[in-house]
């Protein structure tokens, strides 16, 4: 059995005064993978730096306070690899993957982007990039009898049913046509060749969402996006056993602006 979270932490030392903290020690999770940490090391409290139990690789950009992420593990990993080969994008703190007996896993946090400025411009270079290393990355990996896991928050709502106000959305960045066919491409079993594993074993949901904004009542009335994945290759898909997305009983005792997403993958 393999459970893996995870989830944006909207910057991990405010989110550790929130509840961060108290909901690592409780998690039954093998492997999380942390998106937007914003933070360098040597600045997180200890209990989210080296907590006790894991083992841990923080990947922060090189622009201070913006993106990060990182990769907590039960076990100690056989390798780790920060950045997937871009000369433009290995510093920017959106990728890192390390191997475990059997399976790569990896945590992403693609550009959120918007429309008509460099940040979308940026986003689509990213996806470029991105989409030819995740598919070098199966081929390589299916090389070696291993499978591939890549969590995080994609920034992209691939259907309808994964984002609530989507007929007021199609002309923004996370929901754009050019957006959601590159998610196709990625879930192409003749391209990507990857598995949205959640919608796999929830085909027919609304959402559940992820994210929720902070502004006015989204969060109560959930009016949320699905972008956080678990995207696999087909194999460890198949092995899926439950997924959830653990969102907050209420408002106030939300630690982040996403929720985590987890999946218990059987032997």
């Amino acid at each position: 059995m393999l459970t893996v979270t995870s989830v944006n932490v909207n910057g991990l030392r405010a989110a550790a005064k929130k509840g961060f903290v108290e909901w690592l020690a409780d998690t039954s999770a093998d492997v999380l993978c942390l998106q937007e940490v914003r933070a360098e090391p040597e600045q997180l409290p200890d209990t989210v730096r080296a907590p006790d139990g894991w083992h841990t690789v923080h990947a922060p950009a090189a622009a201070k306070g913006r993106a990060g992420v990182s990769l907590m593990t039960r076990r100690e990993p056989d390798a780790v690899r920060v950045g997937f080969g871009s000369t433009e994008f290995d510093g920017s703190g959106r990728y890192v993957e390390a191997d475990l007996p059997g399976v790569t896993v990896a945590s992403l946090y693609l550009p959120s982007g918007e429309v008509g400025t460099e940040r979308q411009d940026e986003k689509v270079r990213f996806m470029d990039a991105f989409l030819s290393y995740v598919k070098e990355l199966r081929e390589r990996a299916a090389a070696d009898g291993r499978e591939v896991l890549v969590c995080g928050d994609w920034n992209i709502a691939h259907r309808e049913a994964d984002l609530k106000n989507w007929r007021s959305n199609k002309k923004n960045s996370g929901f754009l046509p050019e957006e959601r066919a590159w998610v196709d491409r990625v879930l192409d079993a003749h391209d990507g060749g990857y598995v949205d594993v959640f919608r796999r074993l929830h085909p027919e949901v609304e959402g559940p969402y992820s994210w929720w904004s902070y502004r006015g009542k989204a969060f109560d009335n959930d009016s949320g996006w699905r972008i956080d994945y678990h995207m696999a290759t087909p194999a460890l898909a198949e092995r899926a056993l439950k997924a959830t997305v653990e969102r907050a009983a209420s408002y106030d005792l939300r630690w982040s602006d996403h929720a985590p997403v987890t999946v218990v993958y059987g032997a």
